[in-house]
């Protein structure tokens, strides 16, 4: 089983690394390492929040519904750890829901409805230079072990540096474009959820794995895929993973 989760973490470091040297899309990128956090370590569900042109966060990827409900009302009460993780460039981290209750009242109501009972938010924060913050949410209490909130913080920091040595390589305005399309994609990408949970008469979880599915069999973006199922230019997916 160790061997297995040094295999998994070894590809994770691998595709966040190859953003420095290679093209990469944003979407595939970020999703890639929260469904990879949530896969090695223990937490049950992941979320990143990027900084949109007007300075604000906005909520890119999430690996499920209960982890997209609670960063949405974050950025609606303007508090809460993704956001004095983004704020204060630190890790934050509550590990049970009396301490999310002293620092975070209705953020920690919000959790506690949905199942999460700690939080570890992580600054993407490299020299300075702000992106977001990806929070990681446990339904038991306890946070992290040492050794893991060191290994999360490390491949958080790979993915970071990815983007910004993008940045230096091309231009910081070509990297805003990639940031700024990755939080469009979001919009199109949740309309497909939709389309698909109605067509097939499952959960939203469920039709973002058929989503994702179906994007990597046809070797096609996230994002594009979407918005041909959308636009109609692709027939809904029927296969529901496993």
């Amino acid at each position: 089983m160790a061997e297995n989760r040094d295999a998994l973490l070894l590809d994770a470091f691998a595709d966040a690394a190859a953003t420095i040297v290679e093209e990469y899309d944003v979407v595939e990128l970020l999703q890639s390492l929260v469904d990879d956090v949530m896969a090695i370590f223990d937490v049950d569900a992941a979320a990143i929040m990027l900084l949109d042109p007007r300075g604000e966060l906005e909520l890119a990827v999430s690996t499920n519904e209960r982890s997209s409900f609670v960063g949405f009302l974050q950025l609606e009460d303007g508090e809460g750890p993704c956001i004095e993780a983004h704020v204060d460039g630190a890790v934050v981290r509550a590990d049970d829901l009396a301490s999310m209750h002293r620092r975070w009242p209705r953020f920690a109501a919000a959790a506690d409805r949905v199942g999460f009972a700690s939080v570890h938010s992580i600054p993407l924060r490299v020299a300075g230079t702000a992106l977001g913050s990806m929070n990681l949410f446990r339904s038991a209490p306890g946070g992290l072990d040492d050794a893991d909130a060191s290994a999360v913080q490390a491949l958080t920091n790979v993915a970071t540096i990815g983007i910004l040595q993008q940045r230096t390589a091309d231009s910081a305005a070509r990297v805003e474009r990639q940031l700024q399309q990755a939080l469009h994609s979001r919009i199109v990408i949740e309309q497909a959820k939709g389309f698909i949970a109605h067509t097939l008469d499952v959960d939203m979880d469920t039709a973002f794995a058929v989503l994702r599915s179906y994007a990597r069999s046809e070797q096609r973006l996230l994002a594009d895929t979407a918005r041909a199922i959308v636009q109609r230019e692709v027939p809904v997916p029927t296969v529901v993973p496993r």
